[in-house]
Formats: C-alpha cells, structure tokens, sequence
C-alpha cells in the first residue's frame, strides 16, 4: 500500500497511537520516507498532542502572572 497525502492525515491519529494496522504503517512510513510535507505535519501534530497532555498538567498557580494577566485580558477583551 502507497498511500496519498489526504489518505495519511486521514489515518495520523491511529499511527501516532499505535493502533494503525501493519500493512498501512508500512505504507505510512514508505510515505514519510519521500515526503517531506507530511513528515513535518506528523511532527506538528505529535507536537499538538504533547503540548495538550503537557497543558492539562498544568496548574493556574503555575503561570507567570504576567502570562496569565494576559490571558485575563484577552478573554475579558472578546466577550
């Protein structure tokens, strides 16, 4: 299987959690392998997902002030 960019992005989210079926991670990686597109999208989505598993971690008391100031400000700002 050699599969096209939209089919790859159709399946990432079974790829990175190591659900995806053999014979398509195979052709995952063949895909990869000669695409430099989609490799930097898997790192930008693996990245996304750390940065969320990472984000729910976090504790309001663990902000700077100045940042969460800012967050403050942006939200009271939009309604």
């Amino acid at each position: 299987m050699k599969p096209t960019c939209r089919e790859l992005i159709a399946f990432l989210d079974d790829y990175c959690a190591g659900e995806l079926a053999a014979d398509w991670v195979e052709g995952f990686e063949w895909h990869l392998a000669r695409c430099a597109s989609c490799v930097a999208y898997v790192a930008s989505y693996r990245e996304t997902i750390r940065a969320a598993q990472h984000a729910t971690h976090v504790e309001i008391e663990d902000l700077p002030p100045d940042l969460l100031t800012a967050i403050l400000a942006t939200v009271t700002t939009r309604k």
